[in-house]
């Protein structure tokens, strides 16, 4: 199997948490007409559309999602709603828009699938400006720099919340009770910085990593699905009961605190690496487009109501992770604990697309019987990467905002409609679909540029109702 290949088909198990390929489709395709009439023919033996709701929901349940609650505070009880209904409904059109372009190329070049990568370097072939199909071969690094930078930073925020639910048990040991009349963890007993939480992980995420047979890690993956849906519900039961009057809480909130929400927004909806191969493994590829609008909209109601829920619940003391909201009794002491299990066998899922991606371009210059210390060696320095980032950042709400102006937006955002011109407009486009392509495209580069700034700047110079327990 080429690294191309294994990159575009092992993407969907990783970020879906499911092991096991189910294969490819068979090289050729006959039938082809036109883009507009083309059908992906699927696998006898491939996924059903449940399995592939399944995968789809099941990708964009991480750590953005505990998040979300700070976010609307950072957007306003009215406003945070709001622009993720928004957002969602334009991340949602940003990936179909990357599934029509694929289709587009499947027709052109009768290939059977087209992954990410391919498909921009498609469209800047297609491109009516010279130096852009000259240089085609671009699009496909880039796709694959932001693609690793992504994963990579979900890495890191998977250290610093790892950490700072583990201080948080840890502190409140000596006074958890049975008792969960309380509405928040009360730290009583002194504990290390969270700093050390994160470097005393990194030896366990080492091991972690060095397992590189994705059968095995299925198996933990589906334990850690389990545990992560059961702290979800568990987190709902309790944030829907006592809520305060939310009269005090502001309907829209200050500018400055804007960028802070979108990079968390676009961190928890950035699935779209996920689109294409789960595509390519359906049995009915022609029902991906419903699946996809189902799936979505049903994550987008679930965005909504916890990041709207959490923070009428919490109010100004919604934390960077609800999680850390939870009262301080053994019930909810066990959702941290299982979250946190969850996140971090997902940590080794997340990892395996960049180490795929880079490991074996460095194995094949060394002689062989280095190869396997040389993989080791380099899994464990990008895993020591990921870890000395925490250690800087070690502010979840910070990291998880930054990983989504950065990399999330751009995958997610600016280059779908871009592909999309560059695919269609020498085939003419309505100015219309150019103008709203332009429009979205701006939208994901003004977050970009605002939300990194506004992230560094709140790293530097951290605002007290923002501030974490992180550092304490």
């Amino acid at each position: 199997m080429s690294t191309r290949r294994l990159r575009s088909e092992d993407y969907n198990d990783y970020s879906s948490t499911e092991a096991s390929p189910d294969g490819s489709p068979q090289e050729g395709l006959s039938g082809f007409s036109s883009p507009s009439s083309y059908q992906r023919f699927g696998e006898a033996d491939g996924t059903t559309w449940f399995q592939t709701l399944i995968h789809l929901l099941k990708g964009n349940m991480g750590t953005g999602l505990l998040g979300l609650p700070l976010a609307v505070k950072n957007a306003g009880i009215v406003m945070g709603p709001i622009s993720l209904f928004v957002i969602g409904i334009i991340a949602v059109h940003c990936m179909h828009i990357l599934v029509k372009c694929a289709h587009h190329f499947c027709n052109k070049h009768q290939k059977p699938f087209v992954d990410y990568g391919d498909a921009v370097m498609h469209g800047l072939e297609a491109s009516p400006n010279a130096w852009l199909r000259n240089h085609s071969i671009w699009g496909r690094h880039i796709v694959g720099f932001f693609l690793i930078l992504t994963q990579l930073g979900f890495c890191c925020v998977y250290f610093v919340f790892l950490a700072d639910n583990l201080k948080q048990v840890v502190s409140a040991a000596n006074a958890t009770t049975s008792s969960c009349d309380g509405n928040e963890t009360m730290v009583l007993a002194p504990t290390m910085d969270s700093r050390l939480y994160i470097l005393s992980l990194l030896p366990f995420v080492v091991l972690l990593v060095f397992i590189q047979n994705l059968k095995l890690l299925s198996i933990f993956s589906m334990l850690a699905n389990l545990a992560m849906i059961c702290s979800l519900l568990m987190i709902y039961q309790y944030i829907v009961r006592d809520i305060p009057d939310p009269s005090s809480l502001p309907l829209v909130a200050q500018w400055k605190t804007y960028p802070l929400f979108f990079g968390t927004a676009v961190f928890a909806f950035e699935g779209i690496g996920v689109i294409l191969p789960l595509e390519n493994k359906m049995k009915n590829p022609q029902q991906f487009n419903t699946i996809l609008y189902v799936g979505m909209g049903l994550i987008t109601v679930l965005y909504i109501t916890l990041g709207a829920l959490g923070y009428l619940r919490f109010g100004e003391m919604i934390k960077a992770s609800i999680t850390l909201n939870l009262p301080n009794c053994w019930l909810y002491q066990s959702v941290k604990l299982l979250y946190s299990f969850g996140i971090f066998f997902t940590y080794a899922l997340q990892f395996y697309v960049p180490a795929e991606i880079i490991i074996p371009v460095a194995v094949s210059q060394v002689p062989q019987r280095w190869a396997l210390w040389t993989n080791l060696f380099l899994r464990t320095c990008l895993v020591c990467a990921t870890c000395l980032l925490a250690i800087l950042i070690p502010r979840l709400d910070i990291v998880i905002s930054l990983v989504g102006s950065v990399s999330s937006s751009a995958l997610a955002l600016i280059i779908p409609p871009l592909l999309e011109i560059s695919t269609y407009y020498s085939e003419g486009m309505h100015p219309a679909a150019v103008a709203k392509d332009v429009v979205i495209s701006l939208l994901g580069f003004t977050g970009f540029v605002v939300g990194t700034y506004e992230a560094l700047l709140e790293l530097i110079v951290p605002t007290v109702s923002n501030a974490t327990s992180a550092l304490q």
